[in-house]
């Protein structure tokens, strides 16, 4: 049985000789205890260097560069078909249920190579956690959505799930709406409630990066933007990258934006993505170095 122990500084693995799968070999810094840095730098979670995802023989999305930064919103756009997505999964190797998908190029999470053969996939997908673009709450109740995480790691103290499923609830803005009905169902709450949920029980298990894909794509107007003003409150404790079709959402709550893009091969008329400009978003929408971009941002196409 693999466990995890901190020293304060580091988290490192420890395992039993008699498992025989993977784990992560390599040790982690605890977010927080990173290595100081000039003022004015922010920490990189992730450095993506070359990647190129495919599918079979296709090449979906090539030689994306890019860092991400700690304590940031970042945002990808483009049209449909891009890559956004694709990549976004690339971070908690999302892709691996995908049987025909092979990542090449390199993804470092804090130093540590994602796809090392010695890492750990389920680890990797509790550190970064995912809210996809439908909310997909379990049919359980509100209390057993949230706890069903930590449940998964071990947590069983009715005390300590009861603290980590109010705490959870609260960062997701949800605990006031729900507190007196825990034990009712979560597919009965509204759409952007149950998104809100589905954002709570990323969080039980104390992730450091929140991927959200279109999260706000099925929702009206009002729970759009009580889930963009959470995407404020809660970016000062983890890291969120946000796949998005509303540029003026992009626009409204990232801090960096990537724009990606389709080009087409003239012999087959495939479309692989590419990363065309990644840089402030204030820069992005008012100055972008790249015409693609401008193109895209002030509606040309898309």
């Amino acid at each position: 049985m693999t466990t995890f122990e901190t020293n304060g500084q580091e988290l490192t693995t420890v395992t039993d000789e008699s498992e025989t799968a993977p784990i992560i070999i390599r040790e982690f810094r605890v977010p927080g205890e990173k290595a100081p840095m000039a003022a004015g730098q922010a920490n990189f979670v992730f450095d993506v260097d070359d990647l190129s995802v495919y599918y079979g023989t296709f090449r979906a999305v090539r030689e994306v560069t890019l860092g991400i930064r700690e304590h940031e919103v970042t945002a990808f756009i483009g049209p449909s078909g891009c890559g956004k997505t694709t990549v976004l999964r690339c971070f908690n190797r999302m892709n691996d249920f995908i049987e025909s998908a092979r990542v090449h190029g390199r993804i470092l999470y804090h130093d540590v190579d994602l796809y090392d053969p010695a890492v750990n996939a389920t680890e990797v997908r509790r550190r970064i956690g995912m809210v996809f673009q439908k909310p997909n709450p379990f049919p359980k109740s509100i209390y057993d959505n949230v706890a069903y995480g930590p449940r998964l790691l071990g947590r069983k103290s009715a005390s300590e799930l009861d603290g980590l499923v109010e705490q959870a609830l609260r960062a997701a803005a949800l605990w006031e709406e729900v507190k007196d009905r825990l034990k009712q169902s979560g597919m009965g709450l509204s759409g952007g409630q149950q998104q809100r949920l589905c954002i709570a029980r990323a969080i039980a298990v104390e992730p450091e990066v929140i991927l959200m894909d279109e999260p706000c794509s099925a929702l009206d107007p009002i729970a759009t933007a009580r889930i963009e003003d959470l995407m404020h409150e809660i970016k000062q404790k983890y890291t969120i990258i946000i796949v998005t079709h509303n540029m003026q959402q992009a626009a409204r709550v990232s801090d960096r934006t990537a724009f990606f893009t389709t080009e087409v091969n003239e012999e087959s008329d495939r479309r692989t993505g590419v990363l065309v400009e990644f840089d402030l978003t204030q820069k992005m929408f008012s100055n972008p170095s790249n015409e693609r971009t401008e193109a895209y941002v002030t509606g040309r196409f898309g």
